[in-house]
Order: structure tokens, then sequence, then C-alpha cells
């Protein structure tokens, strides 16, 4: 009897729960529809980042202010920086409009760009007219521009004016532009064997024996006594090949294939340096090698008649020197030599002519920082020195020997992703110029006096202000983020959080997303948006992104993003970790989520998914595989679900070369057997960046292990999904969560158009 009364009454709370379920509804794809960009940015939350133009007289700056009740065209004049005026009468200029224009232009429908300062007016682009507007009187007039005699693609002047480089049946001449004679420079050339060409990354070729595009490239020397150029052989280099379904026209699919060499492969495109004397119309030796499209030789003309600076990397990214090439005297000097353990990722230089310096980036200290080498004296300095990251060269002020700087993770206190303006002379010597702790986007003047500076965290709105370079000084404010309306209908910041990695000692930082009608009272499944590529990272750490990924939380799910140990923005060691061990990228994700499921009562710890987009598509892919047990539901698109049908370049930079037993270890294919939860697998037909044929291999893979699964193939796609297919794909995804996440009956029939906040 007692027996049946627990039963009756643990019934009664089953049934109570069920009653009290909430299904989801047409409002809640509205609002996740809602917080897409198109339907926000500057619609309904404005000025999250501002985009600024610099006139070409270098007087000033101009920007678009928004507001919910207008948008204005604002200046800057340098002369006086302090003040902020409007660009034009607004309604002037629209009335203006209306006399030319057959559908009526209000002031906020002017979408104006290419805006340059004229005499008495200015000139604009609207509607891909061009017109110039005189400020005193309004009267527009349309810009009928000259048609200016282009010299052809596929011939380049001397910096002289006195020889034209072409080709000719894939070899070079040169022609006097005033005798008009000819002179053959190379002999060698034919189909597959092309000199002045040069490797397209979108070579697409078409049909079973379609032909490469044609190209044309030669860098004179400032004399125009040298030519530098390259020989691009693909005689040897193997194809990669995609079936094209799109054109309506065709009742058959159209073969495309393009050059582009996987992991380990020695049948790959080769590119050759040559040099050419213009005075003897020979080619001059060098020492520099013929290497692979992965890591063709790069060089750059000095000043100095037929002496260039040459970038070689060793395939396998493990050596890279920056070498001087006297062509006078066919002799070479390594100038920097760049080595390390696992992978060179993070090394780039600036020549300095004048000064005769090179300042280059490197982590051989263990961080990303700044060096100088003296070609004078054969010595290196360290510029900055300290544990954080710099992440770009901004500006050079060569002639007073400062260079301004981002970097990263060097104030206390300040997350490590937010970086901050710093310049350093060629003493060493470095000031701090944006005191605030956040993270700034900047932009500098054309002579390096003024930058603009976008500041803000994923918790405090973006400002957009003008500063002095020389100070840091803000000049001028610009613009203020205003969110007010999304905040008004429930909408929060995302959440920072950070705990402790794997190893025990190192802070990750990440982010999670709620719903605009979050309940604590009850449980939430979580949703890892992961992109662990090692080149890069996912904290939000600009205001902008805390929209990022809101819809699909509107969805009823808590959405969260990381990262963990492996990728950049650190040091070289934290970097490393990923390193031959890409299939582990994850390990930090599943630590966190757990974390944060303990943490928070709110988030259901036994439901978990996962999506990500190319390299985030294999974490997706290798969640389910790796992790079966943790991660419930995937949605993987245009991953590459294994590194050895990828293009070579990024398998080798962090997987190793030569290809080893890791990458087969890593593969979602060869651990297809291991799939427990629900996968839905999506690819573009003719994406010719991730070839789609580790999908259809991972297809297969699954077929022979018997495992169920989903699979998505958008034909006339490649890899970003556009317009219509990037509307359904998003919300095949958002459905594959409601339904085997959420397990409620998702909705397919509604509008992916503008909604309220």
């Amino acid at each position: 009897m007692v027996r049946n009364i627990v039963l009756l009454f643990v019934g009664l709370v089953l049934a109570s729960c069920s009653n009290t379920k909430t299904e989801i509804t047409q409002q809640d794809y509205k609002n996740a529809v809602s917080f897409m960009y198109e339907n926000y940015g500057n619609k309904t939350a404005f000025n999250l980042y501002t985009s600024v133009s610099w006139f070409d007289d270098e007087s000033g700056i101009w920007f678009v202010d928004y507001s919910k009740e207008n948008k204005t065209y604002n200046k800057v004049d340098f002369k006086n920086s302090s003040k902020v005026e409007e660009l034009f009468d607004h309604a002037k200029l629209a009335g203006a409009l209306n006399k030319i224009e057959e559908v009526a232009v209000t002031e906020n429908d002017l979408v104006l760009t290419n805006i340059e300062k004229v005499a008495n007016g200015l000139s604009f682009t609207f509607k891909a007219k061009n017109y110039i507007v005189d400020l005193t009187s309004y009267e527009i007039t349309e810009e009928k521009k000259e048609e200016e005699k282009k010299q052809s693609e596929f011939e380049s002047k001397s910096p002289d004016g006195k020889w034209t480089a072409y080709v000719n049946n894939y070899n070079l001449f040169i022609k006097s532009t005033k005798t008009k004679r000819k002179y053959q420079l190379s002999f060698n050339g034919k189909k597959g064997y092309e000199y002045a060409s040069w490797y397209g990354w979108a070579d697409i070729m078409k049909g079973e024996n379609g032909d490469r595009p044609k190209h044309f490239s030669v860098d004179w020397s400032s004399d125009s006594k040298w030519i530098y150029t390259q020989v691009v052989d693909t005689r040897n280099a193997e194809k990669m090949y995609l079936l094209d379904w799109s054109k309506d026209e065709l009742f058959k699919p159209e073969l495309l294939s393009y050059y582009r060499g996987s992991p380990g492969d020695t049948t790959m495109v080769m590119i050759k340096p040559v040099f050419y004397n213009v005075t003897t119309k020979l080619e001059v030796a060098s020492k520099l090698p013929t290497q692979t499209h992965i890591n063709a030789v790069r060089s750059q003309w000095t000043n100095e008649s037929g002496v260039l600076l040459a970038d070689v990397m060793q395939r396998g990214f493990q050596k890279e020197e920056i070498i001087e090439v006297d062509l006078n005297t066919q002799k070479q000097k390594v100038l920097i030599t760049e080595t390390s353990k696992t992978n060179i990722d993070n090394f780039e230089y600036r020549f300095l002519e004048d000064a005769q310096k090179i300042i280059f980036l490197s982590e051989r200290t263990g961080w990303r920082q700044l060096h100088m080498f003296d070609l004078k004296t054969n010595t290196t300095n360290l510029l900055t020195s300290d544990t954080y990251v710099v992440n770009d060269i901004e500006h050079i002020d060569e002639k007073a020997g400062v260079i301004y700087y981002l970097a990263s993770g060097k104030e206390v206190d300040n997350n490590p992703y937010h970086q901050q303006v710093y310049k350093v002379n060629f003493k060493g010597e470095e000031t701090l110029l944006t005191p605030e702790k956040t993270n700034h986007e900047v932009s500098f003047s054309k002579d390096g006096s003024y930058f603009v500076d976008s500041y803000s965290t994923i918790k405090i709105p973006t400002k957009t202000v003008l500063r002095s370079s020389e100070t840091g000084e803000i000049l001028s404010a610009l613009t203020q983020a205003d969110v007010s309306d999304a905040i008004s209908k429930g909408w929060e910041t995302p959440e920072v959080f950070e705990f402790t990695a794997k190893d025990n000692k190192t802070t990750i930082y990440g982010a999670l997303w709620k719903p605009t009608n979050f309940d604590a009272s009850k449980q939430y499944p979580i949703i890892d948006n992961s992109y662990t590529g090692p080149h890069t990272q996912v904290f939000p750490e600009q205001f902008d992104l805390g929209f990022s990924n809101q819809s699909l939380a509107e969805l009823g799910f808590i959405v969260v993003a990381v990262d963990g140990l492996g990728t950049s923005g650190r040091s070289k060691e934290f970097l490393n970790h990923s390193y031959k061990n890409m299939g582990n990228n994850l390990e930090d994700h599943v630590l966190v989520i757990k974390k944060l499921a303990k943490k928070y009562a709110w988030i259901n710890g036994e439901k978990v998914g996962i999506f990500g987009h190319s390299a985030g598509g294999y974490d997706a892919g290798h969640a389910m595989v790796a992790f079966p047990d943790f991660y419930k539901v995937a949605v993987a698109s245009s991953a590459d679900h294994d590194f050895r049908m990828e293009k070579a370049r990024w398998p080798e930079m962090y997987q190793g070369w030569p290809v080893d037993s890791t990458y087969h270890e890593v593969s979602n294919i060869t651990m297809a057997k291991n799939l427990k939860g629900k996968l839905l697998l999506v690819h573009g037909g003719i994406d010719d960046n991730v070839n789609p044929s580790a999908t259809f291999k991972f297809a297969e893979a699954l077929i022979k292990a018997d495992k169920e699964f989903d699979l998505l193939i958008l034909p006339s796609q490649r890899h970003s999904y556009q317009g219509a297919y990037k509307n359904y794909f998003i919300k095949k995804r958002w459905n594959y969560f409601v339904e085997h996440l959420g397990n409620q009956t998702p909705i397919w029939d509604f509008e992916m158009k503008k909604e309220e906040l």
C-alpha cells in the first residue's frame, strides 16, 4: 500500500512537471531573429562600433553617429580637433537629392560613401553615382569622371616610365616606351611553368581540362634597373575537385578544380624567385630557394640598387630567415634567424630604410615582443620585454624613432585579452597612451599624428574618440554606444568567468549568454560555441560582441565561449599546448562546463551541445567522438574533420610536418565508431577553402560504423553561406538544438526578418 502511494506521488509530480513545461513559441523565435546583427546593428542598438574615415587631404575625419531618432554625418577638422560638427546640412542635402532621384530621399535615408573635400563642398557616392555638392548653395552635380587610361593588368610600367614589362607566351618581356623596341628576358616559359605569374588562392579551373586564370606580377626596383618576379610551376601539382550544382540552366554538374597541396604533399605548386638586370637584359642568379606555395619566398627591394630583403620560411614552420641579397655581387647575408621547436606562427617584420633598421615581432622570449635589428652594427636589441603580448604594429615614426603598437596583458588588473595602445622609442622606453583598462581598437592617421580609438569591454559600452598620438590625450568624443532598447527588454551583457585550466596553474577566460527571459529557478541546456583553431581566440573582448550568441540563447539555452590552453593571444607556452595535439583542445572546454554546472544550479550539465564552423566545425565533430559521454548534440559546419585532407599550410603549422601518426590520432574520421549523440554535418558543395571531401569521408565512416547522423549539403555554397542559404542553415542549426537538446518541438515557419528587441 505504501509502495502504491509513493508511486502515485511520483506520478503526480512527473505529471505536474510535464504540465508546467514551457513549449517554445513563435515569440521565442522572433526574439532570436531580433538579435541577428542585420536586425539590431544601428537599428535598435547604436554605435556598437564606429567606422571612421580619414580625408585624403589629411585635414580631418568623418563618421556617422547613429541614434533612435537620427543618423548624422559628422566631421572633425584637425585645426580645431576638439569640435565635432555636422558634415553638411542633412535636410538640404536630402532635398537636393530628391530633385534628381526617382525615389524620395529622407535625411535618415542618406547612405553616402567615398566622401572627400572639394572646393566649396564635398564629393560623394550615393546609389552607385558620384556627385559633388556645393555646401553654400546645395546645388548638386553628377561627377562625370574622365576615363583614365588604365594600364592593362598584364603590364607594368617602370617607376621612371621608360619601360613596360609584360608577358607573352608565358615569358617575360620588357618594351621601351620611347622606341617600342622589345626585349625577351626569359626563355623557358611554357604552360605550367609561367614567368611573372602568381599563385592565386581562388584560381578555379572549370571542366576537365580547364585553364588556371591568367596572372601577371613584377616588382620593379625604385631606380628601375631591376625586376623581381617569380615562376609559378604547376607541372607536378595535384588538384582538389568540386562539383558545382548551382547553375539553374545546367542539368549536370560542372567540374571545378584548383591547385591546393595537402599536408605532406610533394606534388604541389612550386614558386621560384627570379631577378633581371634591366640594363643587361639578363637573369641574375640568386641562392634563394624554389619552394612550395605554402612557404614561398617573399622579397622587397631596398633603395640600394640591386639589393633586396628576402623572407625565407622552411617547410614545417620551424625556421625562418630574413636574408639580404645583393644581386650586384650575387652574395647573400642572413640578417635574422628565427627558430622554434614547435612552430613559428607570429613572426613579422618592418624594414626602416632611412634608419637602416628592421623592427620585428618574435616569440623567441616566450612572449610576442618587439625587437630591433641594426643593419649597420648587425646587432639585435629587445625593445619591449615583459610577460605580455604585442599584437600589432600600428604606426612607425621612423624620423622620430618611435613605434606605436597594440599590446595585451601588460597592465595589472586588466583582462589579458584587452589590448591597449603604447609607444616605444628605439632606446626601449615605453609609454602607455590609453590608460582605460578596456579593449582598444584603433586606426592611425597617415602621418601618425592622431588615432581613432574605440574602447570598450563586454560590460562597458563602446566609446569612440579621437586622440593625440604624442600624448594619448582625448581630443574629441565621437560616438557612444546605446543599447537602452535591448536592456529595457531584458538583455544583459554576457557574464565573464575565469577558471584554472587543465594544467592546474593557468587562468583561462570565457563568457556565457543567458536568454532575456532567464529564470534562475529553471535548468537550461548549455551549448559550447567553439573555435579552438590555434591561430585565434574567441573571448568577447569588446562590447559589440555582446550580442554574438544571444540569438541561440533566446531559444532556451545558455551559450558559452571559452579559450582554453592551445589558443592564441597569450604566451608561447600557452599556444604550444595545441602543437601536434589539436585533438585535445576541447579538454579545457569540458572542464569549464563541468565547473559552471557545479557553480550554477540553472545549468544542466547533462545536456551539453556544441557548434562551430571551419576549425570550429572540427571541434563540434570531435566533441561527439572524443567526448561522446559529455557532449550530446553537435552541429559541425564546413569542417576539416581530418587534417590530412585540409590545405597544407594550416595543419602543417599546428599539427606538424612531416605528417605523422598524430594526424591519424586526432582525426574525427578514425574515431567515428565512438559517436553516441546527435550530430548534424553541414558543408557547402563548392567550398574551395575547406574542401567538402572530409565531411563526406566522415559520413562514410559513420555509415560503416552504423551510426545515426544527419547531413546537410548546401550545393551552391562556398566556405561561408550567403543570403537565403545562410538563413536556411541558421534555422536548421537552431532547430537541431531545440529538438535534440531542448527536447521541444521546433517551429520552422518563422520570419527571418527584423523584429523589435
